[in-house]
């Protein structure tokens, strides 16, 4: 299993953009429905931008309607850190990667079945692997997840 660590600052700051950055390290918020994966529908991965740990499969994802890449849940739980977050002056879970540190998104209890649970994350704290591409990137462990359940579009 690969190790995922976060870089240094200046590591980050050379590799994100400036909306990556913001989102992941200051905990910003992309605007909606004008970010990379709202409404992507390609099979594959999503892993953290930061250090590439993996954090949701398209497998989970749906169309919540709120501009943000939705997910019922993460593809590694042990990869996804939760905390209560009062900046909106009420209280929220805030999803940060476990290794990175990087602030995510938010969880909510509005989702569909089976979980109830709506991921709600940031395009821009992710990178999408396509499936055809996990073996070459080194996430070929997952690829046993589409088997038959990839439908040409």
């Amino acid at each position: 299993m690969a190790s995922y660590i976060k870089p240094s600052d200046a590591e980050i700051r050379k590799k994100l953009t400036s909306i990556q950055y913001q989102v992941t390290q200051h905990e910003g918020t992309e605007p909606p429905f004008r970010n990379e994966y709202w409404d992507n529908k390609h099979a594959g991965i999503y892993v953290d931008v930061v250090s590439g740990e993996p954090l949701f499969s398209s497998l989970d994802k749906y169309d919540s309607g709120t501009g943000w890449p939705s997910f019922t849940q993460p593809l590694e739980p042990a990869n996804i850190a939760t905390h209560t977050d009062f900046k909106l002056f009420m209280p929220r879970t805030e999803v940060r990667s476990k290794n990175a540190n990087s602030h995510l998104g938010h969880v909510f209890d509005d989702g569909p079945a089976p979980t109830g649970l709506r991921y709600c994350m940031n395009s821009a704290s992710l990178r999408f692997v396509p499936v055809e591409k996990l073996e070459e990137e080194g996430y070929g462990h997952y690829l046993s997840l589409f088997d038959g359940k990839i439908s040409a579009s």
